[in-house]
């Protein structure tokens, strides 16, 4: 979500850290600080880029060419659309893989199930004219820096702040259109309409995208200041933000953030038809965070205290008033923002959870949610957060510095990374594979390797053991586990544990709510039991009547 790729990073432990992140419907891409990208979840189209279209119920190294070879490519940037996948490596390569009906792959033809390269990406440069009225040096060296996915849709933004588009995109037309036909372009052909400024960032949904343009200079200091904010694409629920519900071929500025606002943009996220963006006074940055959201709101994506739609920017009720948001992003139907202090909310459709209609919650807890919820659960919060990505149904998030990764969610397909299918409605530890370990150490015969190896194996047990507990935890109270909270003080003191007093100490200070979810997990527990012990006793009665009814001879 950031406006330039990420810096390749040069540590010991690089191979572990995550840069980046991107969900799409249902899989996410993964950036490490040594340039690999792993991928999880539905492998349907080949949008996890495996060469296969195999579901992965863990994160898998995807293997671009030449990297068995020694000649490895570094990738910088990461994308993911609805069913397709973007890459770009450190040289400004684009690669893409996945879903290509409309072109999205930057070629006209068949789906891919692995990286494949854009050739010729800036053959429409050599409209000369046309790239003179948009500033731009005919000429010059250009490369892509970063990558964006829409549902059916790509984009880049090249070295001198150019915007590039290709797939299912808007005509190419100049006059505004409510009924505005999306078309398909598989070739990248660039947007001329921002007079020799630059793109920052740019987000896009099902079909409408939102782009932040500063200065002519990309690299001046103050570049998201002195931003604006446009948008573009179809508008039939106000996600334009425009005042009205006209569908724009071409980018228009969009008020309520011109630079009279007193306001800058930093970041910015699409839903399949809502926008949402964060925002501070110019007089305070790095101070507290506005949040705002327009377009759909039936499923309260907007949080704005109803289901309403709304064509105008409008701040998102019951976020704290002095909190720094570090990022914000969108899911079809649901949004999420986390703060510098590790906390996160997610309003909209089945409580901030996104397209999840076999969500299994009380009757007291079930519906949309029109406002924030806190999703970290009691006081706990998430370490050193750094980003939040939404999918269709799932929501994953970077913490840690990019150490750790957590997500929450429908886990069909394996999406949420965790090792199964089994749906999680609070926050879960991702499963990383082995590929992922630090290399191993050279250090003197001294004894010292052989336990440097041993401490490597218990941090890899108490990492499932963590993930495990995380899982039990939170589907049987409801919130993530927290040692410093959750963990008894008898077994925390003294090591001994009276299980019947600290169930009964337990139940005594659950309220309501809390009471009425473990009387739900356990009812369903017993009733899989029963279950299972009646099946197996049916089926040792048709065991014995077949032996006895068996002709003897």
């Amino acid at each position: 979500m950031e406006d330039k790729s990420p810096t390749l990073l040069i540590s010991e432990d690089l191979s572990r850290k995550i840069i980046s992140l991107a969900a799409g419907e249902a899989h996410t891409i993964a950036l490490t600080g040594d340039g690999c990208v792993y991928s999880w979840g539905r492998g349907m189209f080949g949008r996890l880029g495996t060469g296969k279209e195999s579901d992965e119920l863990v994160p898998v190294l995807v293997e671009f060419p030449n990297q068995a070879e020694g000649d490895r490519i570094r990738i910088v940037g990461v994308a993911a659309g609805a069913y397709h996948s973007l890459a770009v490596s450190d040289d400004g390569s684009v690669w893409c893989w996945g879903y290509n009906i409309y072109g999205q792959l930057g070629f006209d033809g068949e789906n891919s199930l692995a990286p494949c390269l854009i050739k010729n990406l800036f053959e429409r440069e050599t409209s000369s004219s046309s790239l003179n009225d948009s500033g731009r040096e005919v000429g010059s060296d250009l490369k892509v820096c970063t990558v964006k996915a829409g549902s059916m849709m790509s984009l880049a933004i090249d070295n001198v702040g150019g915007l590039w588009m290709w797939g299912n995109v808007p005509p190419q037309d100049s006059e505004p259109d409510p009924r505005l036909s999306f078309t398909s372009i598989p070739i990248p052909f660039p947007i001329l309409d921002f007079h020799g400024r630059t793109v920052l960032k740019v987000a896009c949904g099902d079909e409408h995208v939102v782009a932040l343009v500063g200065p002519g200079d990309i690299h001046k200091d103050n570049s998201y200041d002195v931003s604006v904010l446009y948008s573009w694409g179809n508008n039939h629920h106000g996600q334009l933000g425009l005042g009205d519900g006209e569908s724009r071929a071409r980018p228009q500025i969009v008020e309520t953030f011109n630079q009279k606002s007193g306001l800058t943009v930093y970041d910015i996220a699409c839903g399949a038809h809502h926008t949402a963006l964060l925002t501070y006074r110019k007089e305070t940055p790095k101070g507290p965070s506005i949040c705002w959201t327009f377009g759909f709101g039936e499923n309260g994506q907007l949080g704005h205290r109803s289901n309403k739609s709304s064509s105008l920017p409008e701040p998102v009720s019951d976020l704290p008033e002095h909190a720094y948001l570090v990022s914000v992003d969108c899911g079809l139907f649901h949004t999420s923002v986390v703060s510098s202090e590790g906390y996160v909310w997610s309003w909209g459709m089945e409580r901030g959870l996104g397209l999840c209609p076999d969500v299994n919650f009380t009757e007291v807890e079930a519906g949309d949610d029109s406002v924030p919820r806190k999703i970290s659960g009691g006081s706990s919060r998430f370490r050193d957060p750094v980003q939040v990505s939404c999918g269709a149904a799932h929501t994953v998030l970077v913490v840690d510095g990019g150490y750790k990764l957590w997500s929450w969610g429908r886990g069909r397909n394996g999406v949420l990374g965790t090792g199964n299918v089994s749906d999680c409605y609070v926050p879960t530890l991702v499963f990383w594979p082995n590929e992922l370990k630090p290399e191993k150490e050279e250090v003197p015969d001294d004894g010292k390797s052989a336990s440097t190896e041993e401490i490597k194996r218990l941090e890899s047990k108490l990492m499932v053991m963590e993930r495990y507990a995380s899982i039990l935890h939170g589907s049987i109270f409801g919130k993530p586990f927290n040692e410093e909270e959750d963990i008894p003080y008898s077994l925390r003191v003294s090591g001994y544990f009276d299980m019947g007093k600290e169930w009964g100490e337990m139940l005594e200070s659950a309220d309501k709510s809390q009471l009425m979810r473990l009387q739900a997990f356990y009812e369903d527990m017993i009733g899989r039991v029963k279950d299972k012990v009646l099946q197996r006793r049916i089926q040792e009665i048709m065991k014995d009547c077949l032996q006895s009814s068996a002709p003897k001879y």
